[in-house]
């Protein structure tokens, strides 16, 4: 599992100085880039520009669970629920302490992006996200 901790800033509420919903979206994003950089040791600069591959979002889905203040800090959570030849579905947790801010399900392709055809998980990024597999039950061999 991995957790990327981040504070609430000004440019993420809404005039009521709550998370405006569509920033959560972003802050998921950022922190998906991070566990891969930072966690699994592929950064999406390596992907993206040098080998032309990349993990866009296929699906994702999130249930909001209680409103994100300014200055609050948030703690994101990262595991891997499912491995597929192609695709990968992460589970995401937001909290602020105990209090559970969001939960999410990201479905992420990996893809050529001069084709935008789905490609096999190279090995050791197969390997690597395998490991972090916490639904065992789930893994499309």
């Amino acid at each position: 599992m991995f957790t990327l901790r981040r504070q609430v800033e000004f440019q993420h509420c809404d005039p009521a100085g709550i998370v405006f919903y569509p920033r959560y979206f972003e802050m998921i994003s950022a922190t998906i880039e991070r566990f891969f950089t930072d966690h699994l040791g592929k950064s999406f600069a390596e992907m993206h520009l040098t080998e032309k591959l990349g993990v866009p979002t296929a699906r994702i889905e999130v249930d909001f669970r209680s409103p994100s203040r300014l200055e609050d800090w948030l703690d994101i959570t990262v595991s891997v629920a499912r491995l597929g030849r192609s695709s990968v579905e992460l589970a995401l947790a937001c909290r602020c302490g105990e209090t559970l801010r969001f939960e999410a399900r990201s479905t992420l392709v990996y893809v050529d992006l001069t084709t935008g055809k789905p490609r096999s998980w190279p090995d050791g990024l197969r390997a690597a996200l395998g490991s972090e597999l916490t639904e065992s039950e789930n893994q499309d061999v």
